[in-house]
């Protein structure tokens, strides 16, 4: 199952309702891990030593960090990117899809932008 960790701008109600939808979810923020405040490469390189799939709704930088270190051969578990158009029911849905269905090898490298 994956495991994420989302970012400090990530939407706190999908978060719970994701959890709600889902036991056994296993996410942490950034705040939980005493990264809030930190740039995208150190949030990256939590995941990567945790085993984790970044979520976030920063389109503008995150995507861009990920495939730096995807470039420099560097771990990157994966990212999902989750818009801020994208509606909260919506998100969740294609979230839990995600998690169930896939297996966290299959996002080693990749940044996902939703909707699927």
């Amino acid at each position: 199952m994956l495991r994420y960790l989302a970012d400090e701008d990530f939407d706190n109600r999908i978060l719970r309702a994701f959890r709600r939808s889902e036991a056994g979810i296993d996410w942490v923020r950034v705040q939980d891990v005493d990264l809030s405040g930190c740039d995208d490469e150190q949030v990256l390189q939590f995941a990567a030593e945790n085993g984790r799939v970044v979520l976030t709704r920063d389109i503008s930088t995150m995507p861009a960090a990920a495939n730096r270190r995807v470039a420099r051969g560097e771990p990157m578990p994966g990212a999902i990117v989750v818009p801020h158009r994208m509606a909260i029911g919506q998100a969740i849905q294609e979230l839990i899809f995600l998690t169930v269905d896939s297996e966290p090898k299959e996002w080693e490298g990749q940044v996902l932008y939703l909707p699927l």
